[in-house]
Parts: structure tokens; C-alpha cells; sequence
């Protein structure tokens, strides 16, 4: 004897969300709107499946991306797409520094400077 699943045809307010793999908040803004609420007892509301469904089909229609075959599955040439054609190697210098422009460098960096520019001020 096997078991069947069946789904149910209503679906309650705290499990619809989970059913679109959706957090509650993006299913209130995006989705409830477009949904007939189904009350259920006193304060319980649900939807229907079908209409889930329909909603995620009309989704995946207006925002969905399309299948890789209608793609170009060309592989990314990066000497094309970036837009000049010399490219370095990686890691390398597009310019070679001198010596006398590291020690340059080193003597702006390591010179003494004021360390408050009011002190110069206050002192006059």
C-alpha cells in the first residue's frame, strides 16, 4: 500500500510565505495584494494554491530571466570586453618606479609635520 501526498487546496497565512520560499515581509508587500483572502473560522485567512501558483507563474513570466539555452554560452573573452586591447599581466606594474621616487615617497611620509595646525597660530 503506498501513501500519497496531497497537498492541501487552502493555505493558511503563516504557511504561504514558506510555500513561495519568501520571507513574510516581501509576501505581505508583493503578493497578498494580488491574492483573494479565504477567511477561515473567526480570525483565520487563507488562499488558495492554485492562485499561489498562478501568482508565481505570472512572476516568473514579468520578471523571470531566460533559460540558459536562449543565452550565449560563448565564454566571457575578457581581452574584448574591457575595452582596450593591451593587457598586463596580473601583478604587474603598468609604470616602473624609480628609486628616486621611493625615496621621495619615503622622505613626504616620514617628515615631521605639525600635529595641530593651531599651534601655529597660538604661538604668534
Amino acid at each position: 500500500m503506498s501513501i500519497s501526498n496531497v497537498l492541501p487546496r487552502l493555505i493558511r497565512l503563516r504557511d504561504a510565505p514558506s510555500y513561495l520560499g519568501m520571507d513574510r515581509h516581501r509576501f505581505n508587500e508583493a503578493v497578498r495584494p494580488n491574492l483573494i483572502e479565504i477567511p477561515i473560522g473567526t480570525q483565520g485567512v487563507a488562499f488558495d494554491r492554485l492562485d499561489l501558483d498562478a501568482w508565481v507563474d505570472d512572476y516568473k513570466q514579468c520578471s523571470g530571466r531566460p533559460a540558459a539555452i536562449n543565452r550565449s554560452m560563448d565564454r566571457w573573452d575578457e581581452n574584448e570586453r574591457q575595452g582596450f586591447k593591451s593587457v598586463g599581466s596580473s601583478g604587474s606594474l603598468t609604470r616602473r618606479s624609480s628609486d628616486a621616487d621611493f625615496a621621495k615617497a619615503l622622505v613626504l611620509a616620514t617628515s615631521k609635520r605639525p600635529k595641530n595646525i593651531l599651534q601655529g597660530v597660538l604661538k604668534k
